[in-house]
């Protein structure tokens, strides 16, 4: 992987295509203040954001530096120097089932709706592809506002989140009692334990990614909103032996009609022991003149409604995919994962863009360990897999039996997708805790 990725020049095909179009497509110099504030202010215009303070600038300033910046430019305007369409993209971690592998994590996408349909999305995204597959790195990821956009460039939705609502006074705690200590911690000393924290968590959970740049420190509260910072609480746990376990990020919301009955807001919640877990929700779901807490970005079998006695009291309020995959390098990430044990399994992939096509066959021992192979005459269990559903089958977070019935994948004879199922799903749904 590239130690350094803001100096990867512009995809060549894609600038020489849009160059066709008239457009000019080129890498942002992180090192020139102009064209980052320009660049910025595009991106928030695609989003219906405000124009970035300069405070939210310099908070984003380190990004560049981190992250391949990409603008696409029309010549011919009042001003040029404003990217009408951006792109970022860069190096992070993601975790299979018992393993991680390097990703390119793609964001900001925008394009100005002066300059739809030009193909421009087409062309930065696809450059995006080749430039992690001809950097080794086997996967792109991204999050996305519009799910209907991205299937056609081979991602597909690997993991789901829940948002829930719960009456804590009436749920009714029934959770075991955990042997260490909870705490409130300053924000300093908050962020001290989640950068060592945080990432151990993630190696543990099937679909979360490592957090670069502003991204983490955004979750203690962004520098360049005090007022949002200043609401930040931040509770840890830490097991018997003092080590810290958990930590919980969340703020307090007024009830306008009864002051008694706040909203707490679950911002961040990680932890890498079942103790913790227990522990930090417990002391969430008792504060003082709480009535009502909320929490997004959560797995869709959060073992927290088993902590409660009324389960209705904790009311899913949106469930929506989240994390979106798409494999460049098939026999890298299918050797990667760890399987459910000793099997053989052949997936004939198709992609269109020829990245992950072909036929590859797992054969995997008894501790899940797998040796993958490309063929020309499978033999054995067969699934013909498009490439947009070979990424949510080996994050392990959808069901081959489920995408047969669905008509969305093919078994060559029944069976094959119990056989799949068997090896591929991962003990618990894959999540992923934030945005990028």
């Amino acid at each position: 992987m590239p130690a350094d990725t803001s100096h990867l020049p512009a995809d060549p095909a894609s600038t020489t295509a849009l160059a066709a179009r008239g457009l000019r497509m080129a890498a942002v110099d992180a090192a020139d203040d102009a064209a980052v504030r320009a660049w910025v202010e595009a991106d928030a215009r695609g989003f219906h954001d405000g124009a970035p303070t300069d405070e939210f600038l310099a908070e984003l300033r380190g990004d560049f530096a981190l992250q391949r910046t990409i603008g696409v430019f029309d010549d011919a305007l009042a001003d040029p120097e404003t990217p009408i369409a951006t792109i970022a993209a860069w190096p992070a971690p993601v975790t299979l089932p018992g393993a991680e592998v390097d990703a390119w994590a793609i964001s900001a996408v925008t394009v100005a709706p002066t300059h739809r349909r030009r193909g421009i999305a087409t062309a930065m995204l696809e450059g995006e592809l080749r430039t992690a597959a001809d950097a080794g790195i086997p996967v792109a990821i991204l999050t996305v506002s519009e799910a209907t956009i991205y299937g056609r460039y081979g991602f597909g939705p690997v993991t789901w989140s829940s948002k829930f609502e719960a009456d804590v006074r009436r749920a009714g705690w029934v959770g075991a009692d955990t042997p260490g200590r909870v705490q409130l911690v300053g924000r300093d000393t908050a962020m001290a334990t989640g950068r060592t924290l945080f990432d151990e968590a993630r190696r543990a959970t099937p679909g979360d990614v490592g957090l670069v740049g502003h991204r983490f420190d955004r979750l203690f509260g962004a520098p360049s909103d005090p007022a949002e910072q200043r609401k930040r609480r931040f509770v840890r746990y830490d097991d018997e032996a003092g080590t810290p376990r958990g930590l919980a990020i969340y703020h307090v919301t007024e009830d306008p009609h009864d002051w008694s009955a706040q909203v707490v807001e679950v911002d961040y919640l990680a932890t890498t022991t079942d103790d913790a877990y227990r522990a930090l929700w417990r002391y969430l779901f008792e504060l003082d003149l709480v009535g009502t807490l909320r929490a997004s970005l959560r797995s869709v079998d959060e073992p927290l409604r088993w902590l409660v006695q009324n389960p209705r009291m904790i009311r899913t309020t949106e469930l929506r995919e989240h994390l979106w995959a798409r494999v460049l390098d098939a026999p890298a990430v299918l050797g990667a994962r760890t399987y459910g044990g000793a099997g053989r399994l052949t997936l004939r992939v198709d992609d269109p863009l020829g990245f992950a096509d072909g036929v590859f066959t797992v054969e995997t021992d008894a501790e899940g360990r797998a040796v993958v192979s490309k063929t020309e005459a499978p033999d054995g269990a067969l699934l013909e897999v498009p490439v947009d559903l070979l990424a949510p089958l080996l994050f392990g977070g959808v069901s081959a039996a489920t995408l047969v019935a669905a008509g969305r994948l093919r078994e060559r004879a029944a069976g094959d997708a119990a056989t799949a199922d068997r090896l591929l799903r991962a003990a618990h749904p894959p999540v992923l805790t934030t945005w990028f």
